[in-house]
């Protein structure tokens, strides 16, 4: 999305104007091991049973909202390929696009909403699960419509721009009764899932240091990306995410405290409101130390662990295809997969069987927290407990 792309209702400067903030933080028990797809779901998540078991003789269908290019690209050609859900309908403000994709995915007038006729999704049986793939800024807004409209949710990483944003689409998912997952598709990724064998199980012995980069050259200063009121940030909320998720998953923990420092600019006219880059280092309760760095203006992407005896490596270690990883004894030899089919397909699953995703929101809401941390510490050049 361009920042002259009409916005949701919004302008691209007081979409936020007359947000209301529902302050509140609780404890993470987040699953960090994530060999499976989801994980037995708790009583007081439970759906109606005769909703259950007629969903479980279906495929759920899926809206996505945003049409963006990770929509056009990843998610709607994943759908053609998913088992379990199917891209049932659209919401989005260009009637162009509404057009287009009625036509590519034979999608009924009746499934094609606007971000003006959102919330009318909640009187339609065909949408079992909306993806939120807006802006950062706008991930709040629109999972806790999906929530109020009683219908399951995945909501794009970061979950959202503020630790207060995300505990409340959380506390509105389980006032509604629906299910939350981000989309974290690296959790359903075989390299990814390797590492987290390979540093959880201890397969090379104790960890000793996690090394992780991420980022891409931007060149359009036009990209959304680049507006801190729509991103939140800059390539910490984007690209560098995934050397947050990569430590944590490498080693099964959570980070107690971070020190980080903000790049050169080097190029102001670009990065004026934004971050250019950013380095920093996460400190587990193990003693180990991961640095990391992310950039806007660095194509990178890797993630390197080393243990007692033996290392192992992936690079490319974040894209949506292409990976590749080896490790002391040799390569990994491990296919690539449709991250995005296997991701959704998961969480169906998990709508189905009333389970819980295993990248649920408090996932979302930790990894933001150790965001804002990382933030933190930069601006003041002090050590932040997460």
């Amino acid at each position: 999305m361009k920042k002259d792309d009409k916005l949701p209702g919004h302008s691209r400067r007081d979409f936020m104007k007359g947000f209301s903030l529902v302050l509140g933080t609780t404890a993470l028990g987040v699953p960090l091991l994530s060999l499976g797809s989801c994980q037995p779901g708790s009583a007081e998540n439970t759906h109606n049973q005769a909703e259950q078991s007629n969903r479980q003789s279906k495929k759920l269908g899926v809206a996505l909202v945003g049409l963006g290019y990770y929509s056009t690209n990843q998610l709607a050609p994943a759908l053609q390929e998913t088992n379990d859900c199917y891209l049932a309908g659209i919401v989005t403000g260009t009637p162009s696009k509404a057009e287009e994709w009625k036509s590519k995915y034979n999608i009924p007038d009746k499934n094609i909403y606007n971000y003006e006729t959102f919330d009318q999704i909640k009187d339609n049986p065909d949408i079992d699960i909306i993806y939120i793939v807006l802006p950062n800024a706008l991930h709040a807004e629109y999972t806790i419509r999906a929530a109020n409209a009683k219908k399951d949710v995945i909501c794009e990483k970061p979950m959202a721009t503020s630790v207060e944003d995300c505990q409340r689409m959380i506390d509105a998912c389980r006032q509604n009764n629906v299910k939350l997952s981000i989309g974290y598709r690296l959790h359903f990724e075989p390299h990814n899932l390797r590492v987290m064998e390979l540093g959880q199980k201890q397969v090379f012995g104790k960890v000793k240091q996690v090394k992780t980069e991420n980022g891409f050259v931007a060149n359009n200063a036009n990209m959304w990306r680049l507006d801190k009121e729509l991103a939140g940030g800059g390539p910490l909320m984007d690209m560098g995410i995934y050397c947050v998720q990569g430590a944590c998953y490498t080693l099964g923990q959570t980070p107690v405290a971070v020190t980080a420092k903000f790049g050169e600019v080097t190029r102001p006219e670009v990065f004026d409101e934004v971050e250019q880059s950013i380095s920093w280092q996460m400190q587990f309760p193990n003693g180990v130390i991961a640095d990391c760095n992310t950039s806007y203006n660095q194509n990178v992407g890797y993630l390197y662990g080393e243990a007692q005896n033996g290392w192992w490596r992936l690079e490319p270690a974040y894209g949506y295809g292409g990976i590749k990883g080896e490790t002391s004894k040799g390569p990994m030899n491990l296919p690539n997969v449709n991250q995005q089919a296997l991701q959704m397909d998961a969480f169906a699953n998990c709508v189905l069987h009333n389970k819980e995703s295993i990248v649920p929101g408090e996932m979302g809401l930790r990894d933001v927290r150790i965001l804002m941390a990382i933030y933190e510490a930069a601006r003041t050049g002090k050590s932040v407990k997460v």
